[in-house]
């Protein structure tokens, strides 16, 4: 038997039966559209990010190496937010605390600013939870451009934020109002007749119910609507269709989008906030005390504000890039958004618009019928010959966003 190298092939197969031909010179160097294609499809697959859906460690992987490869624009987009959102926190500390704020705490002192401390604290907690939100929306193309290994400039990301920035601050207040008021209705009873002086087993009562309850209600709906600050940037939609856009992603995978930002929160409270404003509270204790005044406290407060600052910029892209990960996670899990990307034909140029890539397909449900079944595909066209109909990798699905349709 001998050594040939020569492949057998069927006669009128159409497969070359002598041996592949050398390069030309010209496109020695180049390789061929299908190896392009190859290459694209390797490194969609096994990038920094793998555009495929992901697990919970590789969403919090990804937030970080997306951070990383994107320095520049995303620590700049997150102290601009970072800023506004501590300063208004400082003011409302001032006003609301003043000098006790710094006092000794001793029971007394702790009584007397309690309600006035957990109002400051709830207060914070409101803001940094709308920072996040925007900052979830301003970061999504930054993602998205990281599933293709492409950087973002800070120009590029602002291209690309800029006119969805009214709707995208609409619908975080929106989300964060109607939390607010999930908080709020529980404790209604409790608060009445705690003012109103009623009777004490009908308080305790109330608070046993209360308060559970509006825990419950707050998270329920602000996990429920989070991905509305994503979606409103990629896919360009309005307030209200990316409130019905988040429901319809969200829907009947509740608890693993909680179980998502429950560790990413633990994480950004535990080994970012306290650790990195630990030497910013020592260096206001020791130069200014535990009861400044005047001078002295404002000087104080900028101290814990620059603190506060330095760990927002630093922590939260952190939060956002997860919530704006797992909204693209979810759409691959939903709609295939991956494998739609990456079935496009080979020879067919992407769009100039980065954002025409998220567009939904015109089969997926849109999210005022998110609870009704698919519109039926369009009947495909029937090839005369069998040998005429294109091979299944070079078509590509319908609505796909690399046509800008």
């Amino acid at each position: 038997m001998t050594d040939d190298p020569q492949p057998w092939t069927t006669p009128g197969s159409g497969l070359p039966s002598g041996p592949p031909a050398p390069p030309s010179p010209a496109s020695a160097g180049r390789p061929s559209a299908a190896r392009r294609a190859l290459i694209d499809s390797s490194e969609l697959l096994g990038g920094d990010i793998p555009l495929r859906p992901l697990g919970t460690s590789e969403l919090l992987d990804g937030a970080i190496t997306s951070i990383r490869r994107n320095a520049r624009p995303v620590l700049a987009v997150s102290l601009a937010v970072a800023c506004v959102i501590q300063v208004l926190v400082t003011i409302a500390t001032y006003f609301f605390i003043g000098g006790d704020g710094g006092d000794e705490l001793t029971p007394v002192p702790v009584m007397r600013t309690l309600g006035t401390q957990l109002t400051v604290g709830a207060v914070g907690l409101l803001l940094s939870a709308l920072g996040v939100l925007v900052l979830a929306g301003l970061l999504g193309p930054v993602m998205g451009r990281t599933l293709f290994g492409m950087s973002t400039s800070l120009r590029e990301a602002w291209s690309h934020t800029r006119p969805q920035l009214p709707r995208l601050l609409g619908v975080s207040l929106i989300i964060m109002a109607i939390s607010l008021l999930a908080m709020t209705l529980p404790l209604v009873p409790f608060v009445l007749l705690a003012a109103t002086d009623g009777p004490a087993v009908a308080g305790v009562l109330a608070g046993i119910v209360g308060f559970p309850a509006a825990i419950v209600a707050t998270l329920w709906l602000y996990v429920l609507f989070v991905l509305a600050a994503p979606a409103v940037v990629m896919e360009r939609r309005g307030v209200i269709d990316s409130m019905r856009r988040a429901h319809q992603l969200v829907q009947r995978k509740w608890w693993r989008t909680f179980g998502t930002l429950f560790v990413t929160a633990l994480i950004t409270v535990f080994m970012g906030f306290l650790a990195l404003r630990v030497p910013f509270t020592v260096v206001q204790f020791a130069a200014f005390g535990t009861d400044p005044s005047g001078v002295a406290l404002v000087l104080s407060l900028a101290v814990d504000t620059l603190g506060r600052i330095i760990a927002w910029t630093l922590m939260s892209p952190f939060d956002a890039g997860v919530i704006a990960l797992f909204y693209i996670d979810q759409r691959m899990r939903r709609e295939g958004l991956d494998l739609e990307l990456q079935t496009r034909p080979s020879d067919e140029p992407p769009p100039e618009d980065f954002l025409e890539l998220w567009r939904t397909s015109p089969l997926v449900p849109s999210p005022g019928r998110a609870g009704r079944s698919r519109p039926p595909a369009p009947p495909a066209a029937v090839p005369a010959h069998p040998a005429a109909a294109a091979p299944a990798h070079q078509v590509p699905s319908p609505g796909s966003g690399w046509n800008g349709s």
